[in-house]
């Protein structure tokens, strides 16, 4: 655990907790024809610290998800996922992003966290990579856990198309032992459809201005958003499908480390042995993970610990969009289906068969979509924690969130009733305390991720958590619900802090998080055509 995160931990909840260092016996990808790849670093020795270099080249390829259906996908390292890249807490790493592909892209290290450099945010952090040119992101590693990274410039689209991978931190000291360590990304795909027009009936800030972004606080006050006003006056009061259902619709594969169906190969487990499920939501639906008559720990969310966590059996864990959860089960001599039981016709594209050598293997498939099993609340998960002391903040600030359509009849997702760039960013100080209440009035989940920190989760609909301490960085804000979290600003720069539906980000729902007297170290090119969203 870092710095970071005992702080906040400590002051806010009295524990102090130890992440533990858990050694990770093997770290493996499930593949289909779609082969993962564990990235290899070249490893060099400066000035008495340990540097893995990587190089990750974005390029486009032919994918197959399932039998008969193959996209074109844009790749970081020839595959989707991209190439995951595993290294140890303390080591320092070197990754350059080659761009081949022909529109410019870069890379969000998501949850890590970074020198707000490096975050990887064209037009507020860096210029976008254009096509044939090259960036190198240099970090240390200080936090143990499951992140993922991604392309930021185009989210919506680029992501989309497959510009994502794992990065997992392993912890330097361990006291845990795992005999598989397995990474499974979550995605949805559209296929047989022209992905560049279909994102949120084009309000993709595809129009936005970069160039006359300031050079000092870049906090992209001249973009120029068309029709993406903040006009939250429906533009009519008839009922139409929503955004939700048409993702339903319009995303037709569901798929597991780019597989589906048939192609996802089974997870191969003896009988006792410890495993370890590391799971990463890339998509934009909410995927609900069951495992079917095991036994199973949460043992950390978005990389963070759970005090005490309990055993449980056939409860669904949901994962919203951009969040991690890391799984544990012992391996009994009866293979299991994990199966998704998300809704959406297509959850049913995720079946994955967990075998065990030398045992006994179900041949039945336990699926269910009726929505019977209970779904973990991870809020009530864990040991009880009673906070320690009132911590005083600098800073308290209200997120309204909300949806509507602006004057175009198009969809604008909103904080406090203004959409991107119009909304009042929070100005801190560094070592300030800042308190956030996110109240969702509309119709839509709201993951909001906040860049460059965690944030500990203090209430859910005014009441203190009945579970473990909750350190995140993306929370899921549903319709009707409020909470509270809290951080402290620790990390200079300027961060973005958005809703990781990325369709939703585009559409509007984005702030920022700045320190006064904060200036990037880079200067903004207007010919690049930096699109943050």
């Amino acid at each position: 655990m870092n710095k970071r995160s005992k702080l906040i931990i400590g002051v806010l909840t009295g524990v102090l907790v130890i992440a533990g260092g858990i050694y990770y016996f093997s770290g493996s990808f499930l593949s289909g024809t779609n082969k993962q790849t564990t990235a290899q670093p070249t490893v060099v020795q400066e000035n008495g610290q340990t540097v893995k270099q990587f190089e990750i080249t974005a390029e486009s390829k032919k994918i197959e998800l399932k039998d008969g259906t193959s996209v074109d996908a844009w790749t970081f390292g020839g595959s989707v996922p991209g190439t995951q890249i595993r290294v140890t807490e303390g080591d320092k790493v070197r990754i350059t992003l080659k761009n081949k592909l022909p529109e410019p892209v870069s890379i969000h290290w998501h949850g890590l966290p970074v020198p707000n450099a490096m975050d990887g945010i064209p037009g507020v952090t860096q210029n976008a990579v254009k096509s044939g040119e090259s960036f190198t992101y240099e970090f240390p590693v200080t936090t143990p856990g499951t992140y993922w990274y991604h392309s930021h410039q185009k989210s919506a689209e680029q992501v989309d198309k497959g510009l994502y991978g794992a990065f997992v931190v392993e912890p330097k000291q361990s006291n845990v032992k795992y005999d598989r360590d397995v990474t499974l990304v979550l995605d949805e795909w559209m296929t047989g459809m022209d992905h560049s027009k279909i994102n949120m009936n084009n309000s993709n800030m595809s129009g936005m201005d970069h160039s006359k972004m300031s050079e000092n606080n870049n906090n992209m006050s001249g973009m120029n958003h068309g029709n993406m006003g903040a006009n939250t006056q429906a533009s009519s009061d008839k009922k139409e499908e929503s955004h939700e259902d048409m993702m339903k619709e319009m995303y037709n594969v569901f798929t597991v480390n780019g597989a589906a169906g048939k192609l996802i190969q089974p997870i191969e487990v003896k009988a006792g042995e410890r495993v370890k499920l590391r799971l990463i939501n890339a998509g934009f639906q909410t995927h609900k993970i069951h495992l079917n008559n095991q036994p199973f720990k949460i043992t950390h969310t978005d990389g963070q610990p759970i005090q005490e966590a309990a055993l449980i059996t056939d409860q669904l864990v949901a994962i919203a969009p951009g969040e991690r959860y890391e799984l544990e089960f012992t391996a009994t001599v009866n293979g299991f289906l994990i199966d998704d039981h998300a809704d959406s016709p297509a959850a049913g594209d995720i079946q994955i068969p967990v075998k065990v050598l030398e045992g006994k293997n179900s041949t039945t498939i336990a699926h269910n979509h009726n929505g019977e099993l209970p779904v973990v609340d991870i809020t009530a998960y864990g040991q009880k924690v009673q906070p320690s002391s009132e911590q005083k903040y600098n800073l308290e600030y209200t997120m309204e969130l909300n949806n509507s359509k602006n004057q175009s009849g198009e969809d604008i997702y909103t904080i406090n009733g203004a959409t991107f760039p119009n909304i009042q960013p929070l100005t801190v100080k560094k070592g300030d305390w800042i308190k956030v209440k996110f109240v969702n009035k509309g119709t839509s989940d709201h993951p909001m991720h906040l860049h460059g920190h965690f944030f500990q989760v203090l209430t859910k609909n005014g009441k203190p958590l009945q579970g473990s301490s909750l350190l995140k960085d993306t929370l899921n804000v549903r319709p009707g619900e409020e909470y509270e979290v809290a951080f402290q600003a620790d990390n200079e720069g300027n961060w973005m802090f958005h809703c990781h539906d990325l369709h939703h980000a585009a559409a509007g729902m984005v702030t920022e998080v700045q320190y006064e007297g904060f200036k990037p170290a880079f200067t903004p090119d207007p010919t690049v055509g930096n699109m943050p969203e």
